[in-house]
């Protein structure tokens, strides 16, 4: 009998008590986008930016089953006139320490100085301007969408591999197009492209869609194209989204279009489908009812790095979690062909670019040629001994 208690006590006390389940509270504070654009085809649905989240948080609970972790996307839709300050702060009081957001730069500069005292890490999944990355990059913010010169690079770089290398660059009327412009100048010179000439398409403002009705664009982008010296392909510089749709097929000379209109850079399409991209398109249509776009992707991988992360430290310390980010043993596959991983220097999530023609990708960069000493993909955009960044 009393070895029967012996033993029954020793069952009970050097049992293992079962781990305490790890809760990672994911906030998703995204500002309304304009409906105001080219194509009906792009006018972003209710849950643009949140669907990917969603599916993020879901991939990882299907892991955090058997790490004792749960994961959970938090809603903060902006609409015009809210406060993004209440927002956030209405996060972070329900814990939600890590925040993926889709912001404008300023709101996003502003965020990241208000969640800095509850150590909360931010996700960019939208902004691409490289000042956020250089300049005015922050230690507290990860940016998983591309830059605008990674961007222009990969759009070069296809240029230049198909031997075309005089651009006739035509720009939008709005501070952002110049941006545009600019990346695409940089991106000429770094990679041996010239700009022939610059033109500029003045926005004189009226609805997009109903202002500009096919009979009378046929008639406005002949006048814009004509008379250019010769070149080898059109680059709209376009982000305002007023004439850069119109420009393929319209032109004075036959020429290709690329940039803003006709093939453009993304960090992700509804039309890719190599690399097992395919099965994430299609998990993705069966749940929302709609196409995966870029906001949509950078969100999910946004989740997935998360989930990656906490599931590799068996924690939800947002600090913890952005040096593993940060660190030579992170990874993760994003359905691109290689694994990706962040630039220590600026946390800039290294990618493929892909260049689609809106119904199918026509190609991937860094093309092929295009050498790095450390990594290919760090031919696009600003690489480390250029970079200004000094992360505080």
């Amino acid at each position: 009998m009393k070895s029967l208690i012996a033993a029954f006590c020793f069952v009970l006390f050097a049992a293992p008590v079962a781990a305490e389940t790890v809760n990672v509270k994911v906030g998703v504070l995204r500002e309304t986008h304009a409906r105001e654009t080219l194509s009906i085809l792009d006018i972003p649905a209710a849950d643009d930016t949140l669907a990917g989240a969603l599916m993020g948080a879901a991939d990882n609970n299907t892991t955090g089953k058997f790490t004792n972790q749960t994961f959970e996307a938090i809603d903060a839709k902006l609409e015009d006139g809210d406060d993004v300050m209440a927002a956030l702060d209405a996060l972070l009081d329900k814990g939600a320490l890590f925040i993926i957001a889709d912001l404008s730069p300023e709101r996003l500069l502003a965020a990241s100085e208000r969640a800095k005292p509850k150590g909360a890490v931010l996700f960019n999944v939208s902004a691409t301007d490289d000042r956020l990355r250089e300049d005015d990059c922050r230690a507290n913010v990860i940016h998983v969408a591309p830059t605008r010169s990674m961007l222009a690079d990969g759009l070069a770089q296809y240029l230049i591999w198909k031997q075309w290398r005089r651009w006739l660059l035509i720009k939008g009327s709005h501070p952002e197009d110049e941006l545009l412009a600019q990346a695409f100048r940089n991106s000429a010179k770094k990679f041996g492209a010239k700009v022939v000439e610059e033109r500029v398409y003045a926005d004189t403002g009226g609805g997009r869609r109903s202002d500009s009705g096919s009979v009378q664009t046929q008639r406005q982008i002949p006048v814009l194209t004509q008379n250019a010296p010769a070149y080898d392909a059109l680059i709209a510089a376009d982000e305002s989204e007023v004439f850069g749709g119109y420009l393929p097929y319209r032109t004075w000379d036959p020429r290709p279009v690329a940039g803003s209109g006709g093939l453009m850079p993304t960090s992700w399409d509804a039309s890719h489908e190599q690399w097992g991209a395919l099965q994430l398109q299609n998990r993705f249509t069966q749940t929302f009812r709609r196409l995966m776009n870029a906001r949509d992707n950078a969100a999910w991988l946004a989740m997935r790095m998360i989930g990656e992360a906490a599931t590799r430290t068996g924690s939800n310390d947002p600090e913890k979690l952005r040096l593993y980010l940060l660190g030579a043993d992170f990874s993760i596959a994003a359905f691109k062909g290689v694994r990706l991983t962040l630039r220590p220097w600026n946390q800039q999530l290294r990618q493929p670019i892909l260049l689609s023609d809106g119904r199918m990708i026509v190609s991937v960069s860094p093309q092929e040629g295009f050498l790095h000493q450390t990594s290919e993909l760090d031919t696009l955009g600003v690489d480390r001994p250029e970079s200004k960044c000094k992360l505080k």
